[in-house]
């Protein structure tokens, strides 16, 4: 749980300015990802929207605490 978000906010921000790994290589790190994931058969997904309605019913409940 988070207790402090804008402590959070402000880690996520200097993370972010540390980070020192250019676009090229972040783009590679994702298509070996991507390529890791349809040899294993996790994508792409064969029906998308699967599962979808209980993706909204978690949202809405967590849009109301």
């Amino acid at each position: 749980m988070i207790t402090n978000p804008e402590k959070l906010q402000r880690f996520n921000e200097e993370r972010i300015r540390q980070d020192k790994t250019d676009p090229a290589a972040k783009l590679r790190i994702f298509e070996a990802l991507w390529q890791e994931a349809v040899a294993v058969g996790a994508m792409p997904l064969k029906d998308p929207l699967e599962g979808i309605e209980v993706d909204i019913r978690i949202a809405r409940i967590l849009n109301h605490v």
